[in-house]
């Protein structure tokens, strides 16, 4: 028998009463419509054995996921009906899978729905392309038998500028997402992410569809104050040494210490989704003291100033300066990209 691994020098504090509380939010933004979740990707990287139980518990009925094999870590939490994968059945094998799990598959194309339809049919989501030009079905394509026949449980379409309110191509697809709804039968419609929700209540339909701004991320002004930080990525320190003046800090000596310092080397790197976009501009902290990032970010290792907190020693933990809205401006990546590239070493 091999023994317990320690605990990693890596960690996620996630906080389940901001990740509620922000759903709850959406929720009554979202109107005379329901509030599902987007929980794809991970729970956009914070983890699906951490967020789907605790968005159930909140209310949510809805979840959607990208890929099938995103499916069982849901399955372990909710039932099969209440998840739909919104890339739809690529292969035969796709379509049986989600006929025995009892999941919604959403029908973006004729080859997908004929590909459901050979397989037995059943309910299943459908996806109308409004303008987006990614997936979904053409306005045209709705009056075909094959999808005439479908049994449609969620008519979806997808924004794609929702955080720009006065964006005209908002009210465009408004308008053909409406015309589809007339088009085709089906139970329940959906159009809203996270910034679609701040819309208006023209944009809700029956069921909205927020991802982002569940997990702590501000996609437009609307939501400022109103969405909480629900993850905050945490270190250790693995080593603390003295510099000298002049002395080179990192690859490259990319830092050049002003004056003696003292310097902690941290258990983070790009390896973690911590890109070396951060070197020299990122910052740690200890409490009220920040600790800023020096030195190029390494695979493994970043390296900040202690002079805020010189008591500071080896396996002390460090917070990650990580409010989204923040950490995007600072590090030139989305909101989206810092959640999802937070790797696999990090104990969630």
């Amino acid at each position: 028998m091999r023994p317990d691994l320690p605990p990693p020098a890596l960690r996620l504090k996630l906080d389940g009463g901001a990740l509620a509380a922000n759903w709850r939010a959406l929720g009554r933004l979202s109107g005379a419509a329901r509030a599902g979740a987007a929980v794809k990707a991970n729970a956009y990287g914070l983890g699906a054995d951490f967020a789907v139980p605790v968005l159930r518990d909140a209310g949510c009925e809805d979840f959607f996921v990208a890929h099938w094999a995103e499916v069982p870590a849901l399955l372990d939490h909710v039932p099969a009906s209440a998840v739909a994968v919104l890339h739809g059945p690529l292969t035969a094998a796709d379509a049986a899978y989600a006929r025995a799990v009892g999941v919604r598959p959403v029908i973006n194309s004729l080859p997908q729905a004929r590909l459901w339809a050979e397989a037995g049919g059943g309910r299943c989501d459908l996806m109308v392309d409004s303008g987006m030009n990614r997936l979904g079905l053409t306005q045209a394509e709705l009056a075909d038998p094959l999808v005439q026949a479908l049994d449609v449980d969620v008519l979806h379409s997808h924004l794609a500028a929702s955080e720009e309110p006065d964006n005209p191509l908002n009210a465009r697809q408004l308008a053909r997402w409406t015309a589809a709804r007339r088009a085709l039968r089906h139970r329940r419609a959906a159009l809203a992410n996270s910034g679609g929700i701040m819309l208006g209540a023209a944009y809700h339909g029956d069921l909205t569809r927020p991802g982002i701004a569940l997990y702590g991320g501000v996609p437009c002004a609307a939501l400022d104050g109103v969405i909480a930080q629900v993850v905050t990525p945490q270190a250790a320190l693995l080593q603390v040494r003295d510099v000298g003046m002049g002395e080179g800090v990192g690859y490259n000596a990319t830092f050049i210490a002003p004056r003696a310092m003292r310097i902690g080397a941290v258990s983070l790197g790009y390896a973690d989704g911590y890109l070396r976009c951060w070197s020299g501009k990122g910052e740690l902290r200890h409490g009220d003291a920040v600790l800023p990032v020096v030195g190029r970010v390494s695979m493994d290792m970043t390296l900040v100033d202690l002079s805020a907190a010189p008591m500071l020693r080896e396996g002390d933990w460090l917070d990650v300066a990580y409010a989204l809205p923040a950490a995007a401006t600072t590090s030139g990546l989305s909101q989206y990209e810092l959640l999802t590239l937070l790797g696999r070493r990090f104990l969630r």
